[in-house]
């Protein structure tokens, strides 16, 4: 069962509607970003991990962006950066209400000319859920935190798995479209 809910985070995690993802990143502004060459897979501690299958998707798009932005993963503990995610899904809700009623509203006397409508407002609550994709890069001397970008989504839970991995691939360009960061002057 917690196979099943973990798969089932991912899957509204990466899949799309036709909002825009919103990404922020952070980093220190001290650090050399030119002089990391090599990355290693982390598991970041108490983060909820993700089921096989979606690990190796969001990692996969991860190692692709990396290796256009020159970076080589290693296995090796001599690694530049260490590398970790987190992935979440949370539920706001939305009311919507409706007037069904007639008339102009207040105004002169009653009836046609203002305040003789009637009518009944009607509700709906919708769930809407938004998926959230944090990377964290750790450098590994010392093991500071050294560049941190989010991706968050509004999510549509029926999307087809082809669609959830365009998705992913997407934000994944997204969230390192800045790394490494240019300090501005």
């Amino acid at each position: 069962m917690k196979r099943l809910v973990t798969f089932s985070i991912f899957a509204l995690l990466v899949a799309s509607s036709a909002l825009a993802q919103d990404v922020r990143y952070n980093f220190d502004k001290g650090t050399n970003f030119a002089g990391f060459k090599t990355y290693k897979w982390v598991v970041i501690k108490g983060a909820s991990q993700l089921s096989d299958l979606p690990d190796r998707q969001v990692k996969a798009a991860v190692d692709t962006e990396l290796a256009k932005k020159g970076l080589t993963k290693t296995d090796a503990e001599t690694a530049d950066l260490y590398i970790g995610y987190q992935a979440g899904v949370g539920q706001e809700k939305e009311y919507t209400s409706f007037d069904t009623g007639w008339g102009y509203g207040p105004g002169y006397g009653h009836g046609w000319y203002g305040g003789g409508g009637g009518g009944m407002t009607t509700g709906t609550t919708t769930t809407i859920y938004v998926g959230q994709l944090a990377l964290d890069m750790y450098s590994t001397a010392p093991k500071t935190l050294v560049f941190r970008t989010v991706a968050s989504k509004t999510l549509d839970t029926e999307a087809k798995p082809e669609k959830q991995q365009k998705n992913l691939a997407k934000a994944v360009t997204k969230m390192l479209k800045n790394y490494p960061p240019v300090e501005k002057k």
